[in-house]
């Protein structure tokens, strides 16, 4: 075994850690669902998948006491820092983790938490298990890589990605939709849609609101060959390799008529900083230029 490669020809646009999104709001947090489009659960008819955890969603009892309790617990630690912190938070107490977006899809967020929705026969319904974070084996990490061919989740030990396994693949074009969903606790989720109507909800497994899947698979990324190059921008490209020590980058169009240059392997963004040091955005001679919609 050995890294993936893309086939000759074939160009790799990003490859970044990513499982099934795991619920945010109080009734579904830390819940994951997999179903059908009557809303049953599916999990167990799914092929060749182990079993895995059996969530329920809570009542609306259980949430009054979920969220009483962990206003409680804030309530505590805030009397010894002071009632102005302590009123700030019990303001605070809701639905959502600080820093959450506004749910998006309240049947799907709020009141119920699919991760695949997916009728027999339906691409989604062939995802590999191992995107669940619930069976995923310990110290085995997923990956979804996009090309401007195809979609793959990958597989591999212990962090070591030269025991890369092909876990599933499908053409680019059976992706009829990529939606940025701000619910959740890492920044980004997607909700990708199949042709066939069927689809998944994944997320990077940390904080990350610059999600590369994200960007590749929502709006189209149109190539840019070196040689159609300005020599503006040649030279930006030449000074973001030097100083990235990269050689694996990729220069695309975005629908903002902007241009990237993107590290497709090797750096890894620190969410600390809120930084990704694999993007730089430039425009027509190479110049900087701010981040309009249609970039990320």
């Amino acid at each position: 075994m050995a890294t993936w490669q893309p086939s000759p020809g074939e160009t790799l646009l990003a490859r970044t850690p990513g499982c099934f999104a795991t619920g945010t709001a109080t009734a579904v947090a830390g819940m994951r669902w997999f179903r059908d489009t009557e809303r049953n659960d599916i999990q167990h008819d799914l092929v060749g998948w182990p079993e895995g955890p059996v969530f329920t969603i809570r009542s609306k009892a259980e949430r009054r006491t979920r969220a009483a309790g962990g206003f409680a617990g804030r309530a505590l630690g805030l009397v010894v820092m002071g009632a102005v912190e302590a009123l700030a938070a019990a303001g605070s107490v809701g639905s959502s983790p600080r820093g959450a977006g506004r749910a998006q899809n309240h049947a799907n967020e709020v009141d119920d938490f699919p991760v695949m929705w997916a009728d027999p026969g339906t691409l989604a319904r062939t995802l590999p298990w191992q995107l669940d974070p619930g069976r995923c084996p310990e110290h085995y990490r997923t990956h979804v890589v996009v090309t401007d061919r195809r979609v793959l989740v990958l597989g591999f030990p212990d962090d070591d990605t030269t025991q890369d396994e092909v876990l599933w693949e499908t053409d680019r074009d059976t992706v009829a939709d990529v939606q940025r969903l701000t619910f959740s606790k890492v920044g980004v989720e997607a909700k990708i849609t199949f042709v066939d109507g069927s689809w998944c909800r994944l997320a990077p497994p940390e904080a990350n609101d610059h999600w590369e899947v994200v960007r590749h698979l929502a709006y189209p990324s149109k190539l840019i060959a070196p040689e159609a190059l300005t020599p503006g921008q040649r030279e930006t490209v030449t000074a973001f390799q030097a100083e990235r020590a990269a050689f694996d980058t990729v220069v695309t169009r975005r629908p903002s008529g902007n241009f990237t240059i993107e590290v497709t392997s090797g750096l890894v963004p620190d969410p600390r900083v809120g930084t990704d040091p694999r993007l730089k955005l430039m425009g027509p001679n190479g110049e900087h230029v701010n981040f309009k919609p249609g970039d990320l």
